[in-house]
C-alpha cells in the first residue's frame, strides 16, 4: 500500500482524525473553521510575527491517516536560549510507516532551521492545547483539552522521544461540594472586605474585562515553565470568539481598589455539540446546542491567575468558591478543568478543595537531535 507525505493540504489535515480514530472514540476536533484560522500565516500571530510553520499529511493510498505541524516559536527560543522546533496537532492512525514518514519531515524541519531539539505536541502554544494522554483515555475531553489514543506515545518512544512535563487535566462535581468548601480564612477576609470587588465578563464589557485577565495571566504565569507572556493580539485572537459562548455567571475579574488583582474564565463545555455536528458550522451544529440546552450541563474552567503582588493572600480560593456557587446556581452537574502541571502545588492544592478526580494524564515528548 503506498505512502504518500503531502505539505498544505488543509481540507487532508482536518480530515485525518476522523480517518484515524472513527466516529466511537472520545476525540473532538477543532471546529474546521478555527483551525484554518490556527494555520493561516496571515491570521496567527504567531506566524505574523516571524514564527515558521509548515503542516503534513501523510495519505495511505489516498486516504490521511496521519497529520502534524512543524513550527518554531521565536519568543520562547529567545526567552529561553533554547533552539527548539515544536510540533503540534499530532493525529495518526496506528500505522508505523505513517508516523515514522511524518517525523522525518518534522524532523528535517528542525534540521533546516538549525534546531538542536523537537518537543510537542503545542496546539500552537503553551497557551492552547498541549500533550498527549498517557492515561485516562476512555474519558471524552471538555472544551480546550486534548484527546489522543494509547498508541501515539508507544510510536514517539519507539522514535526516541521521552516524556517530559506531567500534566493532568481534571474534573469535579459542583453539585456535591459543600458551599464553603473551597474558602480558607484568607479568602474570607477578601469576600468581607469592601477594598475587593468582583466583576463580571460580560459581552458588554468583553473587550475591557478580558484585557484586564490577559494582564492577570501574564503577571500570575510569568515565572512558571515555559511561559511567554501573551500580547493583546494573540490573547484576542485565541480568546476572542469566547464571547458568544460564555456564561456571564461563571468568568470574573476579581478587583483589588479598582484594579485587577485575578481572574477565572469559566465557559459551557462544547465539546458535545462540536462533536455531533463534525466540527462544522451549519443547520446540524444548531440543532445539536438546540438538543444541549436540555442536557445535563458541563462547564470548563479555561484559566485562572493571580498577580503576584496578591499570591498567597487567598484570590485563587475566593475566585474558586465564586465559580463554584455560579455553577451550582446554574445547575451545571460538572466541571473540567485544562491542564495543570505537576509542579504547580498551589493550584494541585485547590484541586483537592474542590474534591476533583484527574481526568487524563499528559505529557510532552522530547528528542534531542544529533
Amino acid at each position: 500500500m503506498a505512502l504518500e507525505l503531502v505539505q498544505g493540504d488543509f481540507d487532508a489535515f482536518f480530515a485525518t482524525p476522523f480517518h484515524a480514530y472513527g466516529k466511537d472514540t472520545p476525540y473532538v476536533s477543532p471546529m474546521r473553521s478555527d483551525l484554518k484560522k490556527y494555520l493561516d500565516a496571515a491570521q496567527n500571530p504567531l506566524m505574523k510575527a516571524g514564527s515558521p510553520l509548515e503542516f503534513y499529511v501523510v495519505k495511505r493510498d489516498g486516504k490521511p491517516v496521519a497529520r502534524a505541524t512543524a513550527h518554531r516559536h521565536l519568543q520562547s527560543n529567545e526567552r529561553y536560549g533554547w533552539a527548539r522546533t515544536c510540533f503540534g496537532f499530532f493525529d495518526a492512525a496506528d500505522d508505523a510507516e505513517a508516523i515514522d514518514l511524518l517525523f522525518s519531515a518534522i524532523e528535517d524541519f528542525a534540521k533546516r532551521h538549525g534546531d538542536t531539539e523537537i518537543i510537542g505536541p503545542f496546539n500552537l502554544t503553551a497557551m492552547q492545547m498541549v500533550g498527549l494522554v498517557t492515561d485516562g483515555f476512555e474519558h471524552a475531553p471538555y472544551t480546550d483539552m486534548v484527546w489522543s489514543p494509547e498508541w501515539l506515545p508507544k510510536h514517539l518512544k519507539r522514535r526516541g522521544y521521552g516524556r517530559e512535563f506531567p500534566m493532568a487535566t481534571w474534573q469535579f462535581n459542583p453539585q456535591t461540594v459543600p458551599d464553603d468548601q473551597p474558602l480558607t480564612d484568607k479568602a474570607r477576609a477578601i469576600l468581607g472586605s469592601p477594598d475587593w470587588s468582583f466583576a463580571p465578563i460580560t459581552r458588554r464589557d468583553f473587550k475591557v474585562r478580558m484585557e484586564e485577565g490577559r494582564l492577570c495571566l501574564n503577571g500570575g504565569f510569568d515565572s512558571n515553565p515555559m511561559f511567554v507572556p501573551l500580547t493583546a493580539e494573540e490573547f484576542q485572537f485565541q480568546a476572542g470568539e469566547m464571547m458568544w459562548v460564555m456564561d456571564p455567571n461563571l468568568s470574573a475579574i476579581l478587583h483589588y481598589k479598582g484594579k485587577p488583582a485575578g481572574v477565572v474564565i469559566c465557559i459551557p463545555d462544547l465539546n458535545p455539540f462540536v462533536k455531533h455536528a463534525g466540527a462544522r458550522y451549519g443547520l446540524r451544529m444548531i440543532w445539536s446546542w438546540l438538543r444541549g440546552l436540555f442536557a445535563p450541563k458541563r462547564a470548563v474552567i479555561i484559566l485562572y491567575s493571580v498577580m503576584p503582588e496578591h499570591q498567597g493572600k487567598g484570590v485563587n480560593a475566593a475566585l474558586l468558591h465564586r465559580v463554584l456557587g455560579a455553577l451550582k446556581k446554574g445547575g451545571y452537574q460538572s466541571c473540567g478543568g485544562t491542564w495543570i502541571a505537576d509542579v504547580n502545588g498551589a493550584s494541585l492544592a485547590q484541586l483537592k478543595r474542590l474534591n476533583a478526580q484527574v481526568l487524563h494524564r499528559t505529557h510532552l515528548f522530547r528528542k534531542a537531535l544529533a
